[in-house]
C-alpha cells in the first residue's frame, strides 16, 4: 500500500463543487480560487484557500507544488463501472440483452482465473488513474477471486473503492452463476475480510433481477441488514426489454422497483444503474427510501437503451440523487470529461441544457452523494480525503486555441468537458500520493 506523504501543499487555481446545482443557485455551489493552496498531512485536506492566506503556515521544509497553469480539483468518482468488461469495450452491435449473453458473459468466465482477474484489475486501475478518477463503484464478477483481485489492486494506492461480488444464480450459464445460499455465504467472507480495510467498501451486488432468484434477493436483503454500513449496487430500467422480462420473472411485485423494495433492496445505501424507463411512482419511491441513481450516457448510447431524463429525476418536489457513471465495457470510455460530454449531449435530446456546473458537480460531488461518501471525496474542502486532481485546460491544440477565447470560467469548463480527454489530466493524487504524471513529452 501506498504511505501518505506526511505534509504536501499543492498550489494552483481551485475549483469544487460544495452544493447541488441542480436544487441551488450556481454561485451557492462553486468555490474558485484563482491562486489557491492546499495542505494535506497524512492523506487528508487540513486546509485549503487563498494561497497569499495560506503561505504563512506552511512549514519551511514543505513540499510545496505549483501547478501556474492548471486547475485543481477534486478526482472524479464513478458511480457505476464493470472492470471484468475492459476487454470488450467497444464490441458491435447489441443491445442489453443481446449484449450479456454476446459478450459480457464470455469475458465474465475468464475471471475464475486469479492471474487473469489480477492482470486485469491493475491495469484497470492504473486507466482509473490516467483518467483522473480516484474513487469508483465497481462491479466483479460471480468469482470471489475478482474481487481479491480489485481490492489488492486499490489498496496498493490506497484508493478508495466500493466493490462486490456478482450475485448471480440465474437465468445465465452454467460456468458463472452460483446458488443463493453459496452467493451469500461468499459476500459474507469478502465482507469479513475486505469491508473497511484500508480504504476498501463492500457492495453487496446482486447484478439485477432477471439473473436473481427470490430467495438470493432475500439473502442480499439479509447482508444489508446484518451489515449496517455496506452498500448495494445493481442495475434497473435499463432497456425496456428488461423491464418486461423483470415483470414476467416478479409477477407478484407492481414494478421493476417494487422487486428491490420487497427484498430490503431500496434504501439510502442502495444506488442503481441506469433508472431510464422508471415510473413517476418508482421515481418519488427513490426519492422517499433515499435510493440513489448512477447515469450513464455513452453506455446508454452505445447500446442504444434509451435516453435519461435528468430534469425528470431531479425534479424539485422529489429529486433523487443522481451519480455519474462510465458503466465500461457498455460504456466506451473510462474518461469522465468524456461522460460528461455525452450527459450534455443525451439532457440536449431531452430539451434539457446542463449548465458546465452540473456536469462537473455529477462527475465529482453528486457522485459521491450517490455512494454516501461526500464527507471523503468529491470536493477539496478542509478534512476531505486528498483525492485531487490537476486539469490541464491547455492540454492539446485545440483546448489551448479554445481556451484564448473563453470569456468565462463556466465557458473554459464547458469547452473542456466537451472537448478534453485523458491528456487534459497532468497528474491524479490519490490520499496525497501522486499516483498518476502524465508523460511531459506528450
Amino acid at each position: 500500500m501506498v504511505n501518505p506523504m506526511t505534509e504536501l501543499a499543492l498550489r494552483g487555481a481551485i475549483y469544487t463543487l460544495v452544493a447541488d446545482p441542480f436544487l441551488n443557485a450556481a454561485s451557492d455551489c462553486v468555490v474558485y480560487e484563482p491562486d489557491g493552496c492546499i495542505l494535506i498531512r497524512e492523506g487528508v485536506i487540513r486546509e485549503v484557500g487563498a494561497y497569499a492566506d495560506l503561505r504563512g503556515k506552511l512549514p519551511d521544509d514543505i513540499e510545496l507544488r505549483h501547478y501556474p497553469d492548471a486547475i485543481l480539483m477534486p478526482g472524479f468518482v464513478d458511480a457505476h463501472i464493470h472492470y471484468p468488461q475492459v476487454e470488450i469495450i467497444g464490441s458491435y452491435g447489441a443491445q442489453l440483452l443481446e449484449w450479456l449473453n454476446k459478450y459480457t458473459f464470455p469475458a465474465e468466465a475468464r475471471f475464475v482465473d486469479d492471474d487473469h482477474a489480477r492482470r486485469i484489475a491493475d491495469f484497470f486501475i492504473d486507466e482509473l488513474h490516467r483518467n483522473g478518477t480516484t474513487a469508483a463503484s465497481v462491479f466483479c464478477t460471480s468469482a470471489p477471486g475478482s474481487v481479491d483481485a480489485i481490492f489488492e489492486a486499490a489498496q496498493r494506492f490506497n484508493m478508495l473503492l466500493l466493490a462486490g461480488k456478482m450475485m448471480m444464480d440465474s437465468h445465465a450459464p452454467a460456468n458463472l452463476v452460483d446458488t443463493a445460499q453459496s452467493s451469500y455465504d461468499d459476500s459474507k467472507a469478502l465482507i469479513e475480510r475486505w469491508h473497511r480495510r484500508g480504504r476498501c467498501l463492500y457492495s453487496v451486488t446482486p447484478r439485477f433481477a432477471l439473473t436473481s432468484s427470490p430467495r438470493q434477493l432475500e439473502l442480499a436483503g439479509a447482508l444489508m441488514r446484518e451489515y449496517s454500513d455496506v452498500r448495494l449496487q445493481s442495475h434497473i430500467s435499463e432497456y425496456r426489454a428488461e423491464v418486461a422480462r423483470a415483470a414476467e420473472l416478479y409477477p407478484e411485485r407492481k414494478n421493476y422497483t417494487d422487486i428491490y423494495e420487497h427484498y430490503g433492496l431500496l434504501d439510502e445505501r442502495a444506488i442503481y444503474g441506469h433508472g431510464i424507463h422508471l415510473s413517476e411512482g418508482e421515481l418519488r419511491r427513490f426519492h422517499e427510501t433515499g435510493a440513489k441513481i448512477a447515469h450513464c450516457p455513452t453506455s446508454n448510447f452505445f447500446i442504444g437503451s434509451g435516453l435519461f431524463d435528468i430534469a425528470k429525476t431531479k425534479n424539485e418536489a422529489r429529486p433523487v440523487t443522481v451519480g455519474l457513471g462510465t458503466d465500461v465495457g457498455g460504456g466506451t470510455s473510462f474518461s469522465m470529461l468524456q461522460t460528461m460530454s455525452e450527459a450534455y449531449k443525451m439532457a440536449q435530446l431531452r430539451g434539457i441544457s446542463l449548465t458546465a456546473t452540473q456536469c462537473w458537480y455529477l462527475a465529482t460531488l453528486g457522485s459521491a452523494e450517490a455512494l454516501g461518501l461526500a464527507e471523503e471525496v468529491g470536493s477539496l474542502q478542509q478534512g476531505c480525503d486528498a483525492d485531487i486532481i490537476v486539469l490541464d485546460p491547455r492540454a492539446t491544440p485545440l483546448l489551448e486555441l479554445r481556451a484564448d477565447v473563453a470569456e468565462s470560467l463556466d465557458e473554459l469548463l464547458f469547452a473542456l468537458m466537451i472537448c478534453a480527454d485523458d491528456r487534459a489530466i497532468a497528474a491524479t493524487y490519490v490520499a496525497g500520493e501522486r499516483v498518476y504524471e502524465r508523460d511531459p513529452s506528450t
